[in-house]
């Protein structure tokens, strides 16, 4: 599983800047991860994201790594392709992120589920952050969603200052879970999720909803930590994402480490759900 993660994924750019191009839509966002599938299979991932991958891109194979420079010496692949199954974008248009399957065809196939994070620069998309975790085969059809703002959001001039601020928001809000996690177990997400949240975990096929989620970290999980890496807001201030290690002990009596990754969507009460959870094992 660890030798696959290392080697995967997906989640970026455009094979042309046609296909690069955001002209302010989730649907472009969702064309482009498309067109990156197209070109990684044509070309490889290591041309695909030395090509397409933000200068400050991260990825996680399986621990975070610069996006560059572990593709410079990283085996090329020409079998992985992927498609999104959910596309979002902010009300800034400045931010957005896929998830959705991968296929690794080999000899052995394997599968699994990626979140991928991208930024608008110049008119063109970017991808800033890539997760992915080994999952089993997917059993049904999924029929993509894309989700367009319901507004615009043109933001003003922001000091270095301020931007700490709004993202110091987004730090307090898993520094609460966290607290949260430690007096109540993982049943504390409950106050941190929604109707359509999703959750990514090696082994299982996406688990989508509030009650599945719930019913899911009831069955298998007994306490979990998080230790947070970084985090970030989309100018809209309707989206962001936290990273970091999440230490989870089973109800097995077996403990495991994991990279995770959460998109967190502010609510009409200014609250922050979680949207996506994707976690995959650490190496340690």
């Amino acid at each position: 599983m660890k030798r696959i993660i290392y080697t995967l994924f997906v989640l970026s750019a455009g094979f042309s800047a046609f296909a690069q191009k955001s002209d302010g839509s989730a649907k472009s966002l969702a064309k482009t991860e498309v067109a990156f599938s197209d070109y990684a299979l044509k070309n490889g991932t290591s041309d695909a994201f030395a090509t397409f991958a933000a200068s400050d891109a991260v990825v996680f194979r399986p621990n975070a790594v610069n996006a560059r420079q572990f593709y410079a010496s990283a085996p090329d692949m020409k079998n992985l392709s992927w498609s999104p199954s959910y596309t979002q974008i902010s009300r800034s248009r400045d931010w957005g992120f896929t998830t959705g399957a991968y296929l690794v065809d080999g000899e052995q196939k394997s599968y699994g589920q990626y979140v991928s994070v991208w930024r608008g620069k110049n008119g063109n998309w970017e991808m800033i952050l890539d997760m992915g975790t080994e999952t089993n085969k997917p059993l049904d059809k999924v029929t993509p969603v894309i989700i367009e703002p319901k507004d615009k959001f043109k933001p003003f001039f922001a000091t270095e200052k301020e931007l700490k601020m709004s993202r110091d928001i987004i730090y307090t809000t898993e520094k609460t879970l966290n607290t949260t996690l430690k007096t109540y177990g993982s049943s504390a997400f409950s106050g941190f999720l929604s109707a359509n949240s999703r959750l990514l975990f090696p082994g299982t096929e996406p688990i989508i909803g509030k009650e599945n989620i719930q019913a899911f970290n009831y069955r298998m999980i007994d306490k979990i930590s998080l230790k947070t890496t970084s985090a970030d807001k989309a100018l809209g201030g309707d989206l962001a994402y936290t990273y970091g290690i999440a230490t989870i002990d089973y109800k097995t009596d077996l403990r495991e480490s994991f990279n995770y990754l959460y998109i967190w969507e502010r609510q009409a009460d200014f609250s922050w759900n979680i949207l996506v959870q994707i976690y995959t094992l650490a190496d340690r």
